[in-house]
């Protein structure tokens, strides 16, 4: 062979196949047992319909989606104010997907039991393939009770937020098969303190629930702008009331919602978050005046339910990324994922994984069944603490499933670069870390059957583990000092998160996974970092049970 002439420098070898193209609910064994466990297994079909597609086609299209970003497009060729956001094609077929398949609306369709789990299934299988589209799909599902308390609104609205279409374009709502609704709360001065907004609303006619107001103000953070109506807290006569501001007015003109700027944000880049001027926007009064946070707080506490379950699915995700690239790769001459360290990182990936899983699907059983005061009172305390505990530890955990991957892992074309800047925006959006212990230590004190319900949920599992025992004992004691309680909220917290998790693998689950979990997390000798499982557990196994079984 002549010098100049073209060579191959190498044969690419020792490199795994990605993960695509597979169903991902029904490579997914972990997933299946709590949904069937919970009273979801009616829901399979379904499930494997939209897993077929979000690990195929969908999973492209959300690269494609968090490539070409949304753009703002302020105004017409011909100088029309539009305020309209550009999204690429693969987003819509994102949203139109999951529309489809009822993401935004199955409890509130249907009446049997398991809806809630059912949904929540498809909530978390859908931010596999893209979580920013996830954003307006949850306010949507969780917009529900808060229109519901206006029923004149709701008459109106409801059929078209419930509705199986998803029509993406800037015209009025009224004109749409079916509709998204956004929130906007969150105002420069006050963050979450949203007593401090300064936004003010004033009846356009006469004043009253169900009457249109008119909002002027801004809000700082306003996300899916290009939803049909946003759920949005104003001041009137110095009191905080909820108003549902449409895009379009009855008349068919814009309502003046004007866009400023879309963020730059971290992560979370398909969904388009903006900051918003209401410059004499008309919106609708639900409820009476003065009840404004009472009435938001319903869609508020969906939505951290919401980011229970997303963050869920990151770690879910980054976890079976882990293992399946691990397990098409050799070095130091033996399989990655049969090295003896790796395992034990895996391993305590996969259990971490599968215990944030049984905590959002088990709030999922306690929304389908909220005509029990106890279940309705656990949902009101236990969020907050799988909100806190669940969105804190995807960041570490997403992480450490990159550095598994290696190299690679750190580069775009790699799913868990977008899971790992994914991951903070859970722990920040509806609140942050201390705004849950906060809003938990107002819940335990103001209703105490939330306390009563659950202690009782803890300790149901109290005699099933010794070890488990002894550390609901301790937590419980950490609570009797209520004078210190603002000061070690934190500490309490993450002892309740750990406790329910663990009681929810005892009562539902794996008796080894559970065993594995209570010996590791609630153990005297505790490690910082994953991967310090004991060398008597059963690691491989527990990798084997959360490998991906796809062809």
């Amino acid at each position: 062979m002549s010098p100049d002439t073209p060579a191959d420098t190498h044969e690419v070898v020792n490199q795994p196949a990605p993960l695509e193209n597979y169903n991902a609910y029904d490579a997914d064994t972990i997933l299946q047992y709590w949904v069937n466990k919970f009273g979801g297994g009616w829901g399979d079909e379904q499930l494997s319909r939209f897993g077929e597609s979000v690990g195929g086609p969908l999973l492209a299209a959300g690269f494609e989606a968090n490539k070409h970003l949304p753009e703002f497009q302020s105004h017409d060729r011909f100088g029309h104010r539009i305020d309209q956001v550009n999204y690429h094609p693969d987003y819509h077929a994102l949203m139109k997907h999951a529309i489809k398949f009822q993401h935004t609306s199955l409890p509130w369709r249907e009446e049997f039991p398991g809806t809630h789990v059912v949904r929540g299934a498809l909530a978390y299988l859908h931010t596999h393939a893209d979580p920013g589209s996830g954003c307006p799909l949850t306010m949507t599902f969780a917009s529900v009770p808060a229109i519901s308390v206006q029923p004149d609104v709701a008459e109106k609205w409801l059929p078209k937020v419930l509705s199986s279409e998803y029509d993406g374009r800037n015209i009025p709502w009224f004109e749409k098969a079916g509709v998204t609704i956004g929130m906007a709360m969150t105002e420069k001065q006050g963050g979450s303190d949203v007593r401090a907004n300064a936004t003010t609303a004033t009846p356009v006619d006469e004043a009253g629930p169900g009457k249109l107001y008119s909002l002027v103000g801004h809000k700082w953070f306003c996300s899916a702008p290009m939803c049909d109506g946003f759920l949005v807290l104003a001041q009137t006569n110095g009191q905080l009331s909820c108003f549902l501001v449409p895009r379009w007015r009855d008349d068919g003109s814009k309502n003046p919602i004007h866009i400023q700027r879309l963020k730059n944000k971290l992560g979370n880049k398909s969904n388009a978050s903006s900051e918003i001027e209401f410059r004499g926007a008309h919106g609708w009064l639900l409820g009476e005046e003065g009840r404004g946070v009472a009435t938001i707080i319903q869609m508020v506490a969906l939505t951290r339910y919401d980011c229970m379950l997303g963050s869920s699915a990151l770690m879910a995700q980054a976890a079976k990324e882990a293992i399946w690239h691990t397990a098409g790769r050799n070095v130091f001459g033996k399989n990655l994922h049969e090295q003896p360290l790796m395992v034990n990182v895996l391993a305590d990936l996969a259990l971490e994984a599968e215990a944030a899983l049984a905590i959002s699907l088990r709030m999922s059983h306690a929304l389908d069944n909220k005509a029990n005061p106890d279940e309705a009172a656990l949902v009101r305390s236990a969020t907050a603490i799988g909100k806190y505990w669940i969105c804190k530890r995807a960041i570490q955990h997403t992480y450490e499933a990159m550095e598994c991957i290696g190299g690679v892992g750190y580069v775009e074309e790699n799913v868990v670069c977008r899971l790992y800047r994914e991951a903070p925006v859970n722990a920040i959006w509806e609140g942050s870390g201390n705004v849950q212990c906060l809003d938990l230590l107002r819940v335990l004190q103001k209703e105490p059957d939330t306390l009563d319900a659950l202690i009782a949920e803890l300790s149901s599992a109290k005699d099933k583990h010794a070890q488990y025992a002894r550390a609901l004992s301790h937590v419980l004691e950490m609570m009797e000092d209520t004078a210190s309680l603002p000061v070690r909220a934190r500490q309490v917290m993450e002892q309740l998160a750990l406790c329910w998790q663990a009681a929810t693998l005892l009562n539902y689950g794996e008796e080894w996974i559970a065993d594995a979990f209570i010996r590791t997390r609630l153990g005297k000798q505790q490690f910082h970092q994953y991967g310090t499982l004991p060398q008597d557990i059963d690691a491989l196994a527990i990798v084997q049970r959360a490998m991906p079984k796809a062809e």
